[in-house]
């Protein structure tokens, strides 16, 4: 094996990640980077325009602004060893989202990965995790299901005509999931990444002739821009907050969707939910601090 394939085990890949300004999408971007791919990263907020639609979570966390951009993610992307490309995409708008595969067509000829992470539960975040769902606001399902489930729905649409022109590839949808325990006091956001899962695995169905493979990816606790902003600490200070000793790097995720991408056998695994703490023990990884966190498990479950 060629000291490329060692080290760059995506060279010659190209992968488009959605919502990849900040949080797990920036994790996966960076990480497809690291591996030595072409990386489409997407979202709204560019440095020229900033994400504004934050503001619940940004009064509540005290955070002058909001981290992240798609240009800061793709040039962070190249310097890994990738080639970043950012595109401004509303994921929520079916034209853009055409457009933007249309482009990826246009300059790549192909197209092997798709990560599916755009998602706008972070817009209504209230900093209230456990209420009965008749007391919670209805515009959750707004943001959840309108700009969360269909987002993954538009981009995957657009993608799979051109997975299934080359004959094969990977469709990862970021989830959450703990064999499939309810998340009590958040129904809509439990409903959200249900409805995701389902997609991941129907989605499978219909594209395994194709040798297309469809899983859903459940990371733990992650060391989110707005988690480490909720906590008044960094990605350097966090070990002193011991409530987060438990907590996995954004990189963590990223790293095992590197592993399943590059791995020939991934039909096997096609129509699955997979928790990122057992892909790390499948594949051998570890996050960026030498760590090997197990699968996520809810409290009192």
């Amino acid at each position: 094996m060629s000291t490329e394939r060692v080290d760059r085990p995506l060279a010659g890949r190209v992968a488009v990640v959605t919502g990849a300004s900040r949080g797990a999408g920036r994790g996966i971007a960076l990480e497809l980077g690291a591996a030595g791919a072409t990386v489409y990263v997407t979202g709204r907020s560019t440095r020229e325009q900033p994400a504004t639609q934050y503001g619940r979570i940004q009064a509540l966390a005290d955070m002058p602004r909001i981290p992240g951009s798609i240009d800061d993610t793709a040039e962070e992307v190249t310097r890994l060893g990738g080639r970043g490309i950012a595109v401004r995409c509303d994921h929520t708008d079916e034209a853009q989202v055409q457009g933007l595969f249309q482009r990826v067509q246009a300059e790549q000829g192909r197209l092997d990965l798709l990560v599916n992470n755009a998602w706008g539960g972070h817009e209504v975040f209230s900093g209230v995790f456990d209420a009965p769902f008749w007391e919670r606001p209805l515009d959750e399902w707004d943001a959840m299901m309108d700009r969360g489930v269909r987002n993954h729905l538009l981009a995957s649409r657009a993608a799979v005509p051109m997975l299934i022109a080359r004959g094969g590839g990977l469709i990862v949808t970021t989830t959450f999931w703990d064999r499939d325990r309810f998340l009590k006091g958040n129904l809509v956001y439990d409903l959200a990444k249900a409805s995701m899962t389902r997609l991941a695995g129907a989605m499978a169905q219909e594209l395994e002739p194709h040798r297309v493979a469809s899983v859903a990816v459940s990371p733990g606790w992650m060391r989110t821009e707005f988690v480490l902003a909720g906590h008044h600490t960094d990605e350097v200070h966090w070990r002193e907050r011991p409530e987060l000793a438990g907590t996995e790097s954004t990189r963590y995720v990223g790293r095992a969707v590197v592993a399943l991408a590059a791995d020939p056998q991934v039909m096997s695994r096609t129509g699955r939910v997979l928790r990122v703490g057992d892909l790390a023990a499948d594949y051998g990884f570890t996050d960026v601090d030498g760590r090997r966190i197990p699968p996520f498990e809810m409290e009192n479950a």
